[in-house]
């Protein structure tokens, strides 16, 4: 078979868009079938550095997400098929161990990985990123590739790998142009943040322990956070904000030996529905077992008992 060139790629590339254009999800997967073979007959034929060339250019690939099409083909099965001619091309740039690092295929790796990550996540398959993250933690070349797909790629790694490290790689060596991208970093990186104790400045957030407030903005927003997928996560907020409230408490009536009186009435004031001294002590003991609170609950005498040294740690400290 003939090399390829660079404008017959283009060329079905524009045939790619024809099709989006159209609606036409078969014809477009078929299209872009055929690019990824181009690709693959290149990484196996060419040098690497015209594979990076064609890789590197933004084609609109099958994984893009902005790719909603709406015609009547199985979208997975598409899918499944271009994880298949994708791994193909992986594996080539993967085991090329004849060229020199300049001319290697194993530049167009993080940029293949960046698309079969994206198609995982929308098949369910989350599993299926492990090795390919153990490929580039095994390279050389990974603190070597561009930034802008390291900060891809450390963006898509949160749900395999610490969320917090990764997401806050991704907001720090975003480029500060791309505002779009910093805010959906951080739709994610705050409530990461927040889950781990690292609390936004007084300045932009008061430790008002409100649990009303909190579940208003919850129900308020509740649309916006499924679709982010976040919801769950912002859900555990209401474990520091109980702690907060009951920081409050303690400070108010200035004694260690706290009655569970106290927090049933501060949980009324916020409107906690339907709770009763039951729930306050359930609620307490998740707090101490967490070590959101140092002390232990006197069932005989109905009293929270805490240290009299930092009975509240600050949440950077508590694991």
């Amino acid at each position: 078979m003939a090399h390829i060139t660079l404008n017959q790629y283009l060329q079905q590339v524009s045939r790619c868009v024809h099709c989006r254009s159209l609606s036409l999800s078969l014809s477009l997967s078929l299209s872009l079938t055929v690019c990824v073979l181009q690709v693959l007959e290149a990484l196996d034929s060419r040098d690497g550095s015209f594979c990076a060339e064609m890789l590197s250019f933004k084609h609109p690939h099958v994984a893009n997400p902005r790719l909603q099409v709406k015609g009547k083909g199985k979208v997975g099965d598409m899918l499944e098929k271009a994880t298949e001619q994708l791994m193909n091309c992986f594996r080539v740039c993967a085991s090329d161990n004849r060229a020199g690092i300049d001319d290697s295929k194993k530049w167009g790796m993080l940029f293949l990985i960046n698309q079969l990550f994206k198609i995982y996540f929308k098949i369910n398959k989350l599993h299926l990123c492990k090795p390919l993250i153990r490929a580039i933690d095994g390279s050389t070349l990974k603190d070597e590739y561009s930034m802008a797909q390291r900060v891809t790629y450390k963006a898509q790694c949160v749900s395999v790998c610490p969320a917090e490290e990764c997401l806050s790689f991704s907001f720090t060596h975003c480029h500060r142009s791309c505002q779009r991208n910093k805010r959906l970093i951080l739709i994610y990186l705050l409530p990461v943040k927040m889950l781990l104790g690292h609390m936004p400045t007084h300045q932009l957030l008061k430790n008002e322990g409100n649990l009303l407030l909190l579940n208003e903005a919850l129900v308020k927003h509740e649309t916006f956070f499924i679709r982010c997928g976040i919801f769950l996560i912002l859900e555990k907020l209401k474990i520091i904000t109980y702690r907060n409230l009951f920081k409050k408490v303690y400070h108010l009536l200035k004694t260690h030996q706290l009655p569970l009186d106290a927090f049933l009435v501060a949980l009324r004031m916020m409107k906690v529905e339907d709770v009763d001294i039951d729930e306050v002590q359930c609620i307490l003991a998740n707090l101490i077992y967490m070590g959101h609170i140092k002390g232990y609950i006197s069932h005989q005498h109905q009293k929270l008992v805490v240290s009299k040294q930092n009975p509240f740690p600050p949440l950077s400290s508590v694991s």
